[in-house]
């Protein structure tokens, strides 16, 4: 059996946990799949999956090999597409990620324009405030916010953006506002649960361990910068999230002087995606959108 069918057999087995599904994602049947996977399993020597009447779950050579295969498979897909046009117009799907606000505020506008230039271009957008994996999700590019983990993705970067620490004048008349660093801990601190938080923040020139995690924590921007001017207590967020309200005096900046260090924008995609026209052009415009914007 063809060896790349096998290798998107087997990867649509472990994606959707089961022959029948994967079966069915690839316009094929059931019994043709465990062939498939069988052939795999012979030519590598291996099981990789267990099976039982219940369930179907990879082996550990399995879940070593799945990685692999899905980058060979994304690999020879993005050489594909380069290989049919490197120079030709943005056209075609192009999905991207990016943090909520952040994606509202600079990749939208970027989007919008983008669209209006190359009408063969679409553009599905997952505005999200957690790190979804690229490869697995199927994304072109992601905009990432903060220090990257290693990995064989290619990074862009294209700007940085500063941290802030903010509290509404209701609640500086209450609880007074903080000279020091130490002295948060005797104020109320509002969390996240995205991937900026953490128990211990970098400040200018130290780090700062919370003693306890804070009473209130929000899921989403929006609900933290809402928290924050309701007088609920103090925000650690970002200077684009924060600039309208500080601006109109809803918040304040608190600790300047020990303010955080600026934050990395970075782009992220696979590197066989980096010759795909909507990719390069959606990176050019990104970069020219941050240095108008100048966000730092």
């Amino acid at each position: 059996m063809d060896r790349l069918l096998t290798l998107e057999m087997f990867v649509a087995v472990a994606s959707e946990g089961g022959f029948a599904a994967a079966a069915r994602k690839l316009g094929s049947s059931p019994p043709a799949v465990t062939r498939g996977i069988a052939a795999l399993e012979a030519r590598l020597g291996t099981r990789l999956f267990h099976r039982s009447t219940r369930a179907v779950a990879l082996t550990e050579a399995g879940a070593g090999f799945l990685e692999q295969a899905r980058r060979i498979l994304a690999e020879l897909a993005g050489a594909e597409r380069e290989l049919r046009g490197a120079e030709a117009e943005p056209r075609g799907q192009l999905h991207l990620t990016a943090p909520v606000m952040f994606g509202r505020l600079h990749v939208l506008p970027v989007v919008g324009e983008l669209m209006a230039q190359h009408a063969g271009l679409a553009v599905r957008m997952m505005l999200i405030d957690r790190n979804v994996r690229i490869v697995e999700e199927g994304i072109d590019v992601a905009v990432r916010i903060g220090p990257l983990a290693d990995s064989a993705l290619k990074a862009v970067r294209i700007d940085r953006v500063r941290q802030m620490l903010v509290a509404s004048p209701a609640y500086l008349a209450r609880r007074g506002a903080p000279a020091t660093v130490e002295e948060l801990a005797g104020h109320e601190l509002i969390g996240t649960m995205g991937p900026r938080w953490a128990a211990e923040w970098q400040f200018a020139s130290r780090r700062w361990r919370l003693d306890a995690p804070p009473r209130l924590v929000v899921n989403s921007v929006d609900g933290v910068l809402a928290a924050a001017e309701a007088g609920l207590g103090i925000a650690n967020l970002l200077s684009y999230q924060l600039a309208e309200a500080v601006d109109a005096g809803r918040l304040i900046s608190l600790l300047a002087d020990e303010a955080p260090p600026p934050l990395p924008v970075h782009l992220l995609f696979e590197p066989s995606r980096a010759g795909l026209p909507s990719v390069r052009s959606f990176v050019a415009a990104m970069k020219a959108r941050m240095r108008a914007a100048g966000l730092d």
